[in-house]
């Protein structure tokens, strides 16, 4: 009976190949947002950057704001990358709420304001759907990039993944709009961004928990204890 066993493990493991261990998802978080800042830093070559800071530095709500949107990129790209790994909590699914919270009420404080931020106007339908275009637009290839860095490992939650990944390049994407976003907080505009963030939100959940379920199928590159 032992001289069955031991032949079956050694069969099973005659074939087995070493595989390389995930980076930290701190690390993998922070590989995505050099991709980010490398983004920003084209486009800032075609923005008026004196214009942007103007608005940014003449009310605490803008730059309020955009700290909590890019707080929320960061924390749920880490969130993707930790819900990436088969024995953590689906928990971590609440790491971006507080930086998301203040990213919200920031720019909903500026709908209460009783002046217009110099250099900014309201902005019209059709500029709103200009913002919507964009946020999706970059979304894509934000998105796109998380979603094959979480291909390398194995989530129970592969939905839960995606989606956070959604979050993050929404959020990134959003942060990257106050470069060509010479308008003032409104219901209008914030609710266009809202509707925005949820379809990519969506679409990565949707398309990339599909992607990353079925590429699960195949080798695991996670080793338990690595990745912490």
């Amino acid at each position: 009976m032992d001289g069955r066993h031991d032949r079956l493990i050694g069969a099973l493991a005659a074939n087995l190949a070493p595989v390389r261990r995930l980076p930290r998802p701190l690390l993998r978080t922070l590989f995505w947002l050099l991709l980010v800042a490398a983004i920003a830093a084209a486009l800032a070559m075609f923005s008026n950057g004196a214009a942007t800071w103007q608005r940014m530095a003449a009310s605490s709500d803008m730059w309020l704001a955009a700290l909590g949107s890019i707080a929320t990129a960061a924390a749920a790209a880490f969130a993707a990358f930790v819900l990436n790994l088969p024995d953590r909590s689906r928990a971590w699914v609440l790491l971006p709420l507080p930086a998301a919270v203040l990213w919200v009420a920031a720019s909903g404080l500026g709908c209460l304001r009783a002046y217009v931020l110099p250099g900014t106007h309201v902005a019209a339908i059709g500029e709103t759907r200009d913002c919507l275009a964009f946020i999706v637009g970059l979304s894509v290839p934000l998105s796109a990039a998380l979603i094959v860095m979480l291909r390398r490992g194995y989530s129970l939650t592969p939905y839960l993944a995606a989606a956070m990944a959604g979050l993050a390049a929404a959020a990134a994407a959003a942060t990257l709009l106050n470069l060509f976003h010479p308008f003032d907080a409104a219901a209008t505009d914030l609710a266009v961004h809202a509707v925005a963030v949820a379809v990519v939100i969506a679409a990565a959940r949707a398309l990339g928990g599909r992607f990353l379920q079925n590429s699960f199928a195949g080798p695991v590159t996670f080793l338990p204890g690595g990745s912490n």
